[in-house]
């Protein structure tokens, strides 16, 4: 990935989607060639040059300043999952240019993995920024078991396994956040060759994916539902939350539960006793 186009590209994008009326700005009712902002009007609202803003929408980041990039926040109304796609830009353009290296998967530190055991009744699993599933519970196993049957990725399952479609109740949005979630990462970091080979083959094949990618859209994904068909219960919905793994660089452990006493509980309880049986069966 270049960064300097992922600079360009998100900028370009942003400035595209705020009208003048949405910026409080004079339109004067004239037909205009773009389908957003003129730059001339991004830089006002954002407070510098128009030299300095092209500059910037150019690509280059280096040594841009806090309150620019709050300012070009403001702009555009940058959400805060933008905002903080936007800072992670700028860091990366005032590192020094390191050729791409590709990282390793770091093993999950075995009390995270008794953190997961210990957490019987809610279906659990440790991704990494690469949305590669390092480490699950017996529960999140069977939960979740169409994603484990080849090597555990969200992206490449969400993309390019039929099934897919069939499990999540809500596919199209899922894949939309599946996009969201590597453009961010790949903000953060820009040099992973696992990333980069990863964004490349989805790509390649899969148009729906190369069209989500060309929008620049981010977003954070901490809590919300997921609404399944499992293949074992049918339609299920359990709540979720993703927290960050402070020790433990890019990781993050998702977990998920139903309410209490409702029929989504039921199927819960379902599941984890036919992994539970599964289990001692291969034992």
């Amino acid at each position: 990935m270049n960064h300097r186009s992922e600079i360009r590209d998100f900028l370009t994008t942003r400035r595209a989607r705020i009208t003048p009326e949405r910026a409080g700005l004079p339109s004067y009712g004239t037909t205009r060639r773009v389908p957003g902002l003129r730059r001339e009007e991004a830089a006002m609202l954002a407070g510098v040059s128009v030299d300095y803003y092209t500059r910037l929408e150019r690509g280059n980041l280096a040594g841009v300043s806090e309150s620019v990039l709050e300012s070009l926040a403001r702009a555009f109304q940058l959400d805060d999952a933008e905002r903080e796609h936007l800072y992670d830009l700028a860091r990366q353009a005032n590192k020094s240019p390191r050729p791409a290296r590709r990282r390793t998967t770091p093993a999950v530190r075995p009390v995270v993995q008794q953190l997961l055991d210990a957490m019987t009744g809610a279906p659990a699993y440790v991704r990494n920024g690469r949305l590669d599933i390092l480490a699950a519970n017996q529960l999140g196993r069977a939960v979740f078991a169409p994603l484990f049957e080849g090597p555990p990725n969200l992206a490449r399952f969400i993309y390019l396994d039929p099934a897919s479609q069939e499990f999540y109740r809500d596919w199209e949005q899922l894949a939309e956040d599946v996009v969201a979630l590597l453009r961010g990462e790949a903000g953060r970091n820009p040099y992973d060759r696992g990333l980069t080979d990863l964004i490349g083959e989805l790509s390649t094949r899969s148009e729906i994916f190369r069209t989500s990618w060309a929008a620049h859209n981010v977003r954070l994904h901490r809590s919300g539902v997921k609404r399944l068909r499992h293949p074992l219960v049918g339609d299920l919905s359990l709540a979720y939350e993703s927290m960050e793994l402070t020790a433990d660089q890019n990781l993050r452990l998702n977990a998920y539960s139903a309410a209490p006493g409702s029929a989504d509980q039921d199927a819960l309880n379902l599941i984890a006793s036919w992994a539970a049986t599964t289990a001692k069966e291969r034992a």
